[in-house]
């Protein structure tokens, strides 16, 4: 399982998807509300949770998208009983704060494994957006 915006999906992310899904048989990506999103990075999401949704889910190598929770994050994760959690290499979560979450809802052998980036300077969505023109 593993989580994020995904606000403009690009090459970044499909490699962080196939990353993902060599560490179990089927992949379910999260996608960030538009409310903890804009929480997170301290502006409104360019598409909302609806559209990202519809783009992740519409990704070959996903086998399942879902919306994330607003708040009891490792509740609703539980509720997907995944075998490992894979972290974006930029993503704030400190992997043992993420361990200790998973242990508090009774995931106690779930792993947490943090990611490779594809290209750090190019492939992030942050990137793309400062050099994007207005249409």
């Amino acid at each position: 399982m593993c989580f994020g915006a995904f606000d403009g999906l690009h090459p970044g992310h499909l490699n962080f998807f196939e990353q993902a899904k060599k560490y179990g048989d089927k992949l379910i990506v999260s996608v960030g509300t538009d409310k903890n999103v804009e929480k997170i990075k301290g502006k409104k999401p360019l598409f909302s949770q609806v559209e990202r949704l519809a783009l992740i889910d519409n990704c070959k190598i996903v086998d399942k998208a879902v919306i994330g929770a607003e708040d009891n994050y490792f509740e609703n994760i539980a509720s997907y009983e995944p075998d490992v959690i894979c972290l974006g290499y930029d993503q704030w979560a400190r992997e043992e704060d993420v361990k200790e979450g998973l242990r508090d809802v009774g995931l106690v052998s779930c792993k947490v494994v943090r990611l490779k980036p594809y290209e750090e300077k190019r492939a992030k969505s942050t990137i793309i957006k400062e050099e994007s023109v207005d249409f």
